[in-house]
């Protein structure tokens, strides 16, 4: 039997598990033919566990299809699987009961695509591949490739020679970066072309934006969440905001003209948005603001801030209560910022200091009696109650973003690896002449393009208007592969990896953001990916 027979069926069986747990869980946690969260909460742990589990199979049914492509994308595929069911039987072992499912995934082909995975032939053709692929073709369209070519050409000649100087001494992102990008019309992929943008209805979608935003990290993580920011704000004006807010914002994004922020998060309000308390209280012809945000990044550079708040004031109307606003302000460098409006109205802003991520500065955000006209609500009075739907319809394609953030994150940590591997002597010969070392590349080399095929896979769902789960995904395993890859490109620097002066230990820092941001890993995992999966078992029973 070949590898490819092995695969096929072993992926069936991953799939087979994934909706045995599924029909088990929903049946658990439904109540009056919906998932009561209520219910879903009782079994986190295994709901946690079995999200990652479905996303796993979603990523290997992905990498067996790239596998078929030509003998290194099958040399990869064999490693990427063989390290995916290893790992979703770490999440079945010791669950069987709690998933309501039996063991399928040992014995026959499991067993051996597990094992070809340590394959020392495998290892070492992937190794050989390094020199013309580097971690694998990617199989990019033409006009997609040319995004990648000068994106990351951009990267690499721009913003990789300022990453360390920024990170060290937390400094502002540079302007000429910000300028640079706005002249390749970075900003404004996502945006219309009536509207001043340069998307194409006809194009790659979202995938152009995913690969600009992964060239554009591997220089440094600041350079491509700047394209974060405006896609979270561009995606949600597109879907509820008026011709007028449309007119007026869009072009300005585009062109680079308003750097935007987005603001969510509350001192004592995570991921659990539909409990936000900051309040907008309409008085006329305007909206009074009272309250404080925490982690808005770029807040102080921005000139647009994308805020969520509370138009009722009754708690118990939750979600329901939330709209969302864009407020224009004076772009302010630095750690710190006040606005004084003549009419007493204050906001304050105050940088957080951060392991990593720096360049575009986290701010806590302080909003005082702070007066904003009434045509900063997006949607106008059609726009009241809809903030929490239109914030968590943008915050797919930032998560969509986000791994691809991860993406350009691991695959640098790879590439600094890789040359210390070959340029440092230990024991009288090259590092990447030791087995160990070759393994380690290897199984990086094989995780990031299994990651990347994956993100483009969700790339094109969520352009087809689909995809919300699977956004959801991608950013959970890409930001989780990111951590470790760092930390293993890391580990093969030795001590010289613990130095600031090597380039890994920031890619090593960089990487933890990636699973709190944009959604944590937990709440990924409960809320949208589990959930998500049972309420869509519930809708087909």
């Amino acid at each position: 039997m070949t590898w490819r027979e092995d695969a096929r069926q072993t992926v069936d069986r991953m799939q087979f598990v994934v909706d045995s747990a599924a029909a088990h869980l929903a049946s658990a946690a439904s109540r009056d033919g919906r998932i009561s969260t209520q219910l879903l909460d009782l079994q986190q742990e295994t709901v946690y566990q079995f999200a990652f589990l479905a996303a796993e199979t979603a990523m290997a049914k992905v990498i067996v299809g790239y596998s078929e492509h030509g003998p290194t994308e099958l040399l990869i595929g064999r490693m990427a699987l063989s390290d995916l069911v290893r790992s979703v039987r770490a999440r079945i072992d010791g669950r069987l009961d709690a998933l309501g499912i039996g063991d399928s995934l040992h014995g026959g082909p499991c067993d051996r695509v597990v094992e070809t995975g340590s394959d020392p032939e495998v290892i070492e053709e992937l190794i050989k591949s390094f020199e013309a692929t580097n971690t694998g073709p990617s199989h990019l369209s033409d006009d997609v490739k040319l995004v990648a070519d000068t994106f990351g050409r951009f990267g690499r000649e721009q913003v990789a020679p300022r990453a360390e100087e920024v990170h060290r001494h937390n400094l502002d992102i540079p302007e000429e970066l910000i300028e640079g990008m706005a002249a390749m019309g970075a900003f404004g992929m996502s945006i219309p072309a009536e509207r001043g943008g340069f998307r194409d209805p006809t194009g790659p979608g979202l995938l152009a934006m995913t690969v600009a935003t992964e060239e554009l990290s591997r220089g440094s993580l600041m350079a491509g969440s700047l394209l974060t920011r405006p896609e979270i704000l561009v995606t949600a004006l597109l879907e509820g905001g008026t011709d007028e807010q449309q007119a007026v914002w869009l072009p300005r994004i585009a062109a680079g003209e308003q750097m935007v922020a987005v603001s969510v998060t509350e001192p004592d309000v995570g991921s659990d948005v539909a409990s936000l308390r900051m309040s907008a209280r309409r008085d006329g012809d305007r909206f009074i603001l009272n309250g404080a945000k925490m982690w808005a990044t770029f807040a102080g550079r921005a000139e647009l801030l994308m805020i969520l708040a509370r138009t009722d004031p009754d708690p118990s109307a939750g979600a329901k209560g939330l709209s969302l606003f864009v407020i224009e302000k004076p772009s302010f460098p630095g750690h710190e910022f006040t606005i004084e409006q003549s009419g007493g109205g204050i906001l304050r802003g105050r940088a957080i200091d951060t392991l990593g991520y720096r360049g575009l500065h986290s701010f806590e955000l302080t909003f005082d009696d702070y007066v904003v006209p009434f045509e900063a609500l997006v949607g106008g009075d059609d726009g009241l109650g809809r903030g929490f739907y239109l914030q968590m319809g943008a915050f797919a394609s930032g998560r969509l973003q986000t791994a691809a953030r991860a993406l350009g994150v691991m695959q640098a940590a790879f590439d600094e690896a890789l040359a210390y591997s070959r340029t440092r002597n230990v024991f009288r010969k090259p590092l990447l002449d030791f087995g160990l070392t070759r393994s380690t590349l290897a199984r990086m080399a094989a995780r990031i393009q299994a990651n990347r095929q994956f993100t483009y896979h969700a790339a094109g769902l969520l352009s087809d208007g689909g995809g919300q789960i699977e956004a959801a995904m991608a950013k959970a395993l890409a930001s989780r592969a990111a951590e470790e890859i760092t930390r293993d490109a890391m580990q093969l620097h030795g001590g010289y990896g613990y130095a600031e002066e090597y380039t890994i230990s920031r890619l090593f820092v960089d990487a933890r953001v990636l699973s709190i941001f944009e959604g944590t890993e937990e709440v990924l995992a409960l809320r949208v990916i589990g959930k998500g999966l049972l309420d869509r078992t519930v809708r087909r029973a």
